[in-house]
């Protein structure tokens, strides 16, 4: 008896969650679609759920850690510049995408330039847009550029998204793409601005050619770097994604994940946009994932724990854990 109680109690518990979060993600997610009984299905349905997760689950964080969540006016969010300057706007679609370089931006950007209209519809190839084009502040309108009650009103009415991707791995990414190759036109600036400084602060008996050119920067000398309290202005490309899109601040609609990126980045086009005729380019694969034991086992335990003191909100916020490189969770 006592034991047909209990599987009633859950069942009563399990039904009413999935009501509460079918309501909530019908309200605050997919405001464009139909939900006519002729549109749904079981697979659809499950994977709004997936999507709905990731929003309650920073949601639970963010109170977690007592950070203040959205505001209806969001007074935050339009006092914060590093914010609205990685807030793209497409006014066509009334759609926000908070960028996150190291996550697939490029090719987000290269789409949003076809969504707003600064691109050719129906291109053969959005590949073919040139990576310094779609990167020039020009090309694309940013919150920034609209006035305070204007920015909050769109943050307050439009459908907001960004995707993020597990910390370590985004951290190797842009290491690997901004440091260690060489002889690359896209990593002169980088290693002339920050390689000269990190061979300068953490090599012993450097010799004038690294000083110089700060060309051969190792990833152990990197991640001392990221993991410098005495650095507390990060670059972009390695910034914690709570610094640059304030998940707490704003209510994203749509967290799409690096790891799922076609099916995430295909599903927000069709059904949260409805933009049937643009698809998601695929560039080659990053094997980056497949790295990281290799980069991060040999660093010693004190920089590992500073890197995720560092980083401990993204990987908190987003559901992330170092099982899958250390066997383990350091918090």
């Amino acid at each position: 008896m006592i034991l047909k109680i209990v599987i009633l109690c859950w069942v009563i518990i399990c039904l009413t969650t999935m009501l509460f979060y079918t309501e909530h993600f019908y309200i605050n997610i997919f405001k464009t679609q139909d939900f006519t009984e002729e549109n749904y299905d079981t697979r659809s349905f499950l994977e709004r759920l997936i999507y709905l997760e990731r929003q309650e689950h920073v949601s639970v964080m963010c109170r977690s850690f007592k950070l203040p969540k959205d505001d209806d006016d969001y007074q935050q969010a339009i006092n914060d510049s590093i914010l609205l300057d990685h807030i793209l706007v497409d006014n066509r679609h009334k759609l926000l995408y908070c960028y996150v370089p190291k996550v697939a931006c490029t090719n987000w950007k290269r789409v949003f330039m076809v969504l707003s209209g600064n691109a050719q519809p129906g291109a053969p190839d959005l590949l073919q847009i040139p990576a310094d084009v779609v990167h020039k502040p020009s090309t694309l309108d940013r919150l920034s550029d609209y006035p305070a009650a204007r920015a909050a009103d769109m943050l307050a009415t439009y459908t907001k998204f960004l995707f993020v991707r597990h910390p370590f791995e985004r951290l190797l990414s842009a290491y690997r793409n901004k440091l260690e190759q060489r002889h690359q036109e896209s990593s002169r600036y980088f290693q002339s601005r920050f390689g000269r400084r990190i061979i300068r602060r953490y090599r012993a008996n450097a010799t004038e050619q690294s000083l110089r050119d700060g060309d051969d920067v190792t990833f152990a000398e990197f991640a001392a770097f990221v993991a410098d309290t005495r650095d507390t202005v990060f670059n972009e490309h390695w910034a914690p994604i709570d610094r640059l899109c304030r998940p707490c601040a704003v209510n994203y609609d749509f967290i799409g994940k690096h790891e799922s990126l076609f099916e995430d980045s295909d599903y927000l086009l069709r059904h949260v946009v409805g933009a049937t005729d643009v698809r998601f380019p695929k560039g080659p694969d990053s094997n980056t994932s497949t790295q990281l034991v290799k980069y991060f086992t040999p660093l010693d335990h004190d920089t590992v724990l500073k890197l995720y003191s560092t980083f401990e909100l993204d990987f908190k916020l987003f559901n992330y854990n170092l099982q899958n490189i250390f066997g383990y969770e350091v918090g």
